[in-house]
């Protein structure tokens, strides 16, 4: 072996500390710099991060972790899996990359779909029979020698073959029988031309990423796993080898890898704590080195470093060096809770990516050197858990007492076909009504209105003037472009779980806590802490004022428990399940609200009802159980004649088509463009017999499908589920798109359907 190992993090935010790189991006975008000048704002981020690691005390720093866009885009790029469709376009190799991500107004872009069970998004690479692996790019390399360049050695990270392959589909056209599995055997030649050429650049380790490996794999793929393994860890002039898994229990794959050439392994010991035990007695880990994966990379809480260093003794004797790191990528939480400024004693509790460097930092010493030489840190880590334990405000006794009193009744609403029945007679829609998910774009004036509220330079009653003026124009334009169903429009909020996060207790807020979606897109999750009560109407102001603009029916918006959870960095003191619940009264007597305010549509959106979805199927049926419950307890205090919709939105449908069923919304809409109405076929075979809104314009691409398009789309999903049942509407909200996209977008949406009308029977 090369040197030890010792403390270290998987991976590390890139977006930058103020999003440097999103609005690096977003400007090279619109045209306002050159390509220059992003990639040195690139450069400057990376060094930033490289300096900060090694100076923070890490013993081994990742590097290759940053991208422009989405790790899995780089890794397809890195091995030339770029389709035709995008090579033909002739662009440079960073616009191409750009058009894989986003789109040309010719070419639609590659399919988008969530990171496992995370609110991250990425880009799912085509594989096909033809599909030519080769060492394209070299990054990676590039990457290691700039960070030398810089005074850092790092760790060159990157997603490991067996992952890329098992997150790509098949290209169009593909036999039937093809799995983008079966081209193995080339990926691997192109791996172990690149770790050769990381050798050859001095690198000493490299970071190989498998964490679909912490779901269910069948003995083939486990098979291929230690093929693959066996295959790169012979090569003789190679990089040590670090295998990382992540997000669960890595399950029989420890067995695997532990029989193979590699040196290391790194598993998630918070996600699943009892890997500890499963760890014992594994053939062959007494050789390779562990990095014990003790310290949250998805949650913001302080670590119980007491309890995290008698973990890692249980691992001493079982691996031939055991590091301390963090379970996975702090990709997925915000930089640094210093800079927040919020209630101190909820801030005590915190630690954000800054924050959980020093404490693998000072598991590591303690490890090295013992608990003596870190006892203060020890010390403050307790009295920070033992204060937050005893805290009086993370208990409401009101909300529990409330929950305690619930009957089955609660949960259930009328036959469908009652309800359906109230509902066209209430509503007088259309053959295939056309409708938006909710949100429309928000402009630069809304935002500097919401900005001058919050930071006082204007008073409440002129914020609320501007946002009903906002509205007003939103109701006027879907007017005027001929849409059955309204929206608000949403203008005051700034994000669709912050917003209602921002009206219960329980949650806190950050100001600089940004994580980061996909691309450019950043979110802020509002932190969770304690039980959860709503004081007052969140939204019926603002969709009552809407409705009275319009003599067509307008959409009570609202977000969903299960999203509101999946969104939020949430509390560990309790059941998920439990929490959901209480979230599930406050949207429910909003719902209520809402219903006795006269809005006949309420949408409940859950776009993350998969995101949640534990990754070993063993898990799946107590997650869907609680999630159902939290959704039906939310909407079923309404008439027959109210219309319940939900949106779900870039996930594996099939994995939970049962609990789509289960959820009894009477319309879901799903996202359905860039998978061509794949997901019908889901739902038909279990069945689904509700209303549908198939999405038929990409929201996450700025190109415009022109009416044709949309046409076609709406003709396909016309071949599964019949007109009667079928709703018009884009994937997902626009608040992310400009006007100069979404009116045009949207005239052409509403003219399809109005085409599509007139040649049904």
């Amino acid at each position: 072996m090369t040197g030890k190992i010792g403390s270290t993090v998987l991976g590390y935010p890139r977006i930058g500390p103020k999003r440097e790189l999103k609005r690096a991006l977003e400007s090279y975008w619109a045209g306002r710099s050159s390509e220059a000048e992003l990639r040195e704002a690139a450069r400057e981020l990376r060094v930033r991060t490289w300096r900060e690691l090694r100076d923070a005390g890490l013993d081994s720093v990742p590097g290759n972790t940053f991208s422009y866009y989405d790790q899995v885009l780089d890794t397809a790029v890195t091995f030339g899996a770029v389709p035709p469709r995008y090579a033909a376009l002739g662009l440079g190799p960073l616009d191409t990359y750009f058009a894989l991500a986003r789109g040309v107004e010719a070419v639609p872009p590659l399919e988008m779909t969530k990171w496992f069970d995370t609110n991250y998004h990425y880009l799912v690479p085509e594989i096909g029979p033809d599909t030519e692996f080769s060492l394209a790019d070299r990054t990676p390399v590039e990457q290691y020698r700039e960070a030398l360049e810089a005074g850092v050695t790092t760790r060159p990270v990157l997603v490991g073959p067996l992952t890329f392959l098992l997150l790509a589909k098949s290209a169009e056209g593909a036999p039937e029988s093809f799995r983008p599995l079966d081209k193995l055997p080339e990926l691997l030649t192109a791996y172990a031309e690149l770790l050769r050429e990381l050798h050859r650049a001095g690198v000493e380790r490299v970071q190989l990423d498998e964490p679909a490996f912490a779901a269910d794999r069948t003995p083939e793929q486990l098979a291929a796993l230690g093929d693959a393994y066996r295959q790169l860890g012979g090569l003789s002039a190679r990089p040590e080898l670090l295998v990382a898994g992540y997000f669960g229990d890595f399950g029989e794959a420890v067995r695997v890898l532990a029989g193979t050439p590699v040196e290391a392994l790194a598993v998630d010991l918070v996600t699943e704590p009892s890997t500890v035990d499963a760890l014992s007695g594994v053939p062959g880990l007494r050789d390779k080195a562990l990095v014990a994966g003790l310290v949250d990379g998805r949650n913001i809480w302080r670590t119980d470093l007491d309890r995290a260093l008698t973990a890692a003794a249980t691992l001493l004797g079982l691996a031939g060096e055991v590091s301390v790191g963090t379970s996975c990528s702090l990709l997925h939480v915000p930089y640094d809770v210093e800079t927040e400024d919020i209630d101190p004693q909820v801030k005590s509790w915190l630690a954000f990516a800054a924050q959980k460097v020093r404490e693998v930092v000072v598991l590591g010493r303690a490890l090295k050197d013992g608990r003596e030489a870190v006892a203060d840190e020890l010390a403050a880590a307790r009295a920070a858990i033992d204060d937050r334990a005893g805290a009086t405000r993370v208990r409401n006794n009101r909300v529990r007492a409330r929950l305690e009193s619930l009957k089955p009744e609660h949960s259930r609403r009328g036959d469908y076909a009652k309800r359906r029945e109230a509902q066209q007679k209430s509503l007088q829609l259309p053959p295939l009504p056309t409708t938006t998910i909710g949100s429309f774009p928000q402009t630069t004036d809304v935002r500097r209105a919401r900005a001058a509220f919050t930071a006082g330079r204007i008073d409440r009653a002129t914020y609320q003037q501007r946002m009903r003026d906002e509205i007003k124009r939103v109701i006027e334009l879907q007017e005027r472009i001929g849409l059955d169903v309204l929206v608000h429009g949403e203008p005051e909020r700034n994000d669709m779980v912050q917003y209602f996060s921002e009206h219960l207790d329980g949650f806190i807020s950050t100001a600089n806590g940004w994580v980061q979606s996909y691309g450019s897109r950043c979110v802020r999750p509002p932190i969770l802490y304690g039980d959860v009560f709503r004081p007052e109407p969140m939204t019926v102001a603002w969709a009552t004022y809407a409705q009275k603009l319009t003599a067509k029916p307008v959409k009570g918006m609202l977000t969903g428990p299960v999203t509101i959870l999946a969104w939020s960095f949430v509390r560990d003191d309790q059941p998920l399940g439990e929490t959901a619940a209480q979230v599930a009264m406050a949207i429910r007597d909003e719902v209520q609200d809402l219903e006795a305010a006269g809005i006949r549509v309420i949408q409940v959106d859950e776009p993350a009802l998969r995101e949640l979805l534990p990754l070993r199927a063993a898990q799946h049926e107590a997650y869907l159980a609680w999630a159902v419950s939290a959704f039906r307890l939310a909407t079923s205090g309404v008439a027959d004649s109210t219309q319940i919709h939900t949106h779900l939105c870039y996930s594996e449908f099939g994995d939970v088509i049962d609990a789509i069923v289960a959820l009894d919304a009477d319309v879901t809409s799903i996202e359905a463009a860039r998978s061509r109405m794949e997901v019908l076929e889901d739902l038909n075979a279990v069945g689904f017999g509700r209303g549908v809104g198939p999405g038929v314009y990409d929201i996450h691409s700025p190109r415009v499908p022109d009416a044709a398009e949309v046409t076609d789309l709406l003709r396909a999903a016309l071949r599964s589920v019949p007109a009667e049942r079928i709703w018009v509407n884009p994937d997902c909200g626009l608040k992310t798109r400009g006007y100069a996209e979404v009116e045009p977008a949207l005239e052409n949406l509403v003219g399809a359907a109005e085409a599509v009308r007139r040649e049904l029977p």
